[in-house]
């Protein structure tokens, strides 16, 4: 019998980790464990897979040059595919006194850990992420205290309680935020000089895990040949520096921005690339904060960059993940529109017609990455005007991006991209119609669709499902103050036209794997 069976999850790669506080290497077991059920319960990318196998493997050895010994199950080496079977054929044999993790970042897996520890009669301690600015326990009373739930306000209250960007007890500039300057677009010339990101040897460790990946996920999507992803701290905090000393200048005023071209920083461009590292917990989030407000106050960076920067880490990353606890498991079902066709299969090859689409997608492919506008207003806003169901396309989101663990993916795409909660926290479906990828993006430039065509063989997909979408949904829109100036042009509509845009949509809904 042991003291302590200390379960390390695959992203609380920190020795910050709580469950580690106190450890004492000659009563207690660290335990980590791979699993094929965890790169299979979403089909996911090939870099997702490798990202959190390597990343863990060089977290085991981080633990054992700390003299901490670690009972590592490593993928092929058992005959284990669930963790809950690693977890209760260990607390079988080593008979702890207690079990002991820091709270997980997918209710299922806190699910899975409360019945282990029931079925064997052992007690389980779930320890508060401390990686988190906020608790749980402070996001739900400050929700108990709001009527609304909006990020703006829990962001200006995070800003207060940690002093970030606050002078004289007041905002830095005299605004809270500095949305408004950061929605530019390139233009016609195109993004220029843009940064390059770190390049990392591949070292031992992750070429044995691209082997094992290829030989036991093989028919998984993406590919490993572009794999550019921090998996140790070290790695992570060269990332963080060179987004500090190189593109946060930049970062704000392009933010929104997409573009098509050759090189990979044209996929990446001044995003900071920095959510893979902070969501397996190789960063923390104070210390980005701090580099960016330490920036800001050193280099007379723009307001607007950095704000908008900091809004991220600070303001939506914490919420979202607040409302993730707060409102699960309903949030994983909900389904406000009661959407119901099934995902096209150019979701998971590119091959479509729609170039915004496709090169969203084969840059998804390439890199399991794709920044938040290409998510929410490509992506995204195609799956709530195709009416796909949003449990598919959450599932989807959660095998293809890097950084997708699903406290942050299902919040985003349920409650964001595809309003499937209702508008729990937002105040309207983010909609648009082709117009609006053709302003931010060159995505339109010599696709076969027009985004000013709304019917016919021209007709851009987004544009005549935006358009159905706005019709469908009328009556609710037009009573909305924040969308009630979308509706007003299909008033201007004839009839005759409306019944063109709905018919043509109901062509495209039902042939949607033809685009």
């Amino acid at each position: 019998m042991i003291r302590h069976l200390i379960i390390v999850l695959g992203d609380q790669l920190t020795l910050d980790n709580p469950a580690l506080e106190n450890l004492d290497p000659s009563c207690d077991h660290v335990l980590m464990a791979e699993v094929s059920a965890e790169g299979t319960h979403v089909w996911s990318h090939k870099a997702r897979i490798a990202l959190f196998l390597s990343a863990m493997r060089h977290f085991a050895q981080v633990l054992e040059s700390k003299g901490i010994a670690v009972n590592y199950f490593k993928l092929g080496e058992h005959t284990f595919t669930q963790l809950n079977e690693v977890w209760l054929d260990q607390i079988k044999q080593l008979q702890p006194q207690k079990i002991i993790v820091c709270e997980p970042g997918e209710y299922r897996v806190l699910q899975a850990l409360q019945a282990c520890a029931q079925q064997t009669n052992t007690q389980l301690i779930v320890r508060d992420d401390t990686h988190f600015m906020c608790s749980q326990a402070d996001f739900k009373r400050w929700a108990g205290q709001n009527k609304a739930l909006r990020m703006e306000f829990f962001y200006r209250n995070m800003r207060k309680e940690h002093q970030v960007l606050i002078r004289d007890g007041q905002p830095e500039g005299g605004d809270w935020n500095y949305d408004h300057e950061n929605r530019k677009a390139f233009g016609r010339q195109g993004p220029q000089d843009v940064p390059t990101m770190p390049v990392f040897e591949i070292d031992a460790i992750t070429h044995e895990v691209f082997a094992e990946v290829e030989h036991h996920f093989s028919d998984h999507p993406g590919t490993l040949a572009h794999f550019c992803w921090p998996v140790t701290r070290e790695q992570a905090l060269e990332f963080l520096h060179a987004f500090i000393e190189h593109k946060l200048a930049d970062f704000g005023a392009h933010q929104d921005a997409m573009w098509q071209g050759s090189a990979p920083h044209h996929a990446f461009l001044w995003h900071s690339l920095l959510s893979s590292s902070l969501n397996l917990k190789l960063l923390n989030p104070r210390e980005v904060i701090q580099a960016a407000e330490q920036a800001y106050q050193q280099k007379q960076l723009s307001l607007a960059s950095v704000e908008g920067f900091i809004r991220q880490i600070l303001g939506w990353r914490e919420f979202i993940r607040g409302v993730y606890w707060l409102d699960m498991p309903a949030m994983a079902t909900s389904n406000h529109y009661g959407h119901q066709r099934q995902l096209p299969i150019w979701y998971w090859t590119a091959n479509t017609q729609m170039n915004c689409m496709r090169q969203t997608i084969h840059q998804t492919m390439l890199y399991g990455y794709a920044h938040h506008i290409q998510r929410l207003m490509v992506t995204g806003m195609f799956g709530l005007l195709a009416e796909i169901s949003p449990q598919q396309l959450e599932a989807w989101y959660l095998a293809v991006y890097v950084d997708a663990v699903e406290w942050v993916e299902l919040p985003n795409v349920a409650g964001m991209a595809l309003y499937a909660n209702g508008g729990r926290f937002t105040s309207k479906p983010y909609v648009a119609s082709g117009a609006y990828i053709k302003r931010m993006s060159n995505y339109c430039q010599g696709c076969r669709y027009k985004p000013e065509v709304k019917t016919g063989p021209q007709a851009c997909p987004v544009t005549t499902l935006y358009w159905h979408f706005l019709i469908k949904h009328y009556a609710t829109f037009v009573n909305n103050p924040r969308t009630s100036l979308m509706v007003k042009h299909v008033d201007k509509m004839s009839s005759e036209e409306r019944m063109a845009i709905n018919q043509h949509a109901q062509s495209l809904l039902t042939h949607l794997d033809a685009l």
